[in-house]
């Protein structure tokens, strides 16, 4: 399968073209993209991505999505040209959340706490059971320092991240944590691959973005 994986959720985003199956998963090239130029970079790199491997977008089987958490506006950016790109072509979707991919490519087993950092103080919490390589979520949330901690006491795991804030919470009060990179596209693929070949897609119409933070529009109505 020809895949075209994409991530707008932050303020590196990045697109990436991989070859995969059942047994292997090659990523061709994965292509940075500026946060803050998502609208103006994405399908003008993904034209030139394909162009670049003598592709073009007929050739491509399905589409993998970063879901989430992040930006508002960069998730919206990205979905909106998977969802068309996928509408136009007829081709599966798969959405991939950031946080279960930290959980699957960190190489641990057992009880999880996947981390990113969402400013304001706050973190992406995700819990997950991983076994054999898969994750099964339990509940995403979206934490304070003191709500983070009060986790790891109540329902302790090894807290996997790429981000020092995270890592200082954890480190401050003597908890186990282990830094990752930062997901990138190709690795948002590999999990989609997994997804795609056992059935889980998504139609256009229903892709949608998981935030678990609430716009500030949400919070300040609700005010």
């Amino acid at each position: 399968m020809l895949l075209l994986a994409a991530d707008t959720s932050g303020k590196h985003g990045s697109i990436a073209l991989v070859l995969g199956d059942e047994h292997s998963c090659e990523a061709l090239e994965v292509v940075p993209l500026a946060g803050g130029t998502f609208s103006a970079q994405l399908v003008p790199q993904i034209a030139d991505l394909l162009a670049r491997r003598g592709f073009s977008k007929h050739d491509l089987d399905a589409f993998v999505a970063a879901s989430g958490p992040g930006s508002f506006t960069g998730l919206r950016v990205g979905l909106a040209a998977i969802k068309g790109l996928a509408e136009v072509l007829g081709k599966p979707i798969a959405a991939v959340s950031l946080l279960e991919t930290l959980a699957t490519t960190a190489r641990l087993e057992g009880r999880l706490v996947a981390a990113l950092d969402a400013g304001r103080g706050e973190a992406y919490v995700g819990e997950y059971d991983v076994t054999a390589g898969a994750a099964r979520l339990s509940r995403e949330s979206l934490l304070n320092e003191h709500e983070f901690l009060a986790l790891l006491e109540t329902r302790p795991g090894a807290v996997v991240t790429p981000d020092s804030l995270v890592i200082s919470w954890a480190q401050k009060h003597g908890f186990p944590v282990q830094r990752v990179e930062h997901p990138r596209s190709d690795d948002l693929a590999r999990l989609g691959l997994r997804k795609l070949l056992a059935g889980e897609t998504v139609a256009p119409a229903d892709l949608e973005a998981n935030y678990i933070r609430r716009s500030d529009a949400e919070i300040f109505a609700k005010q």
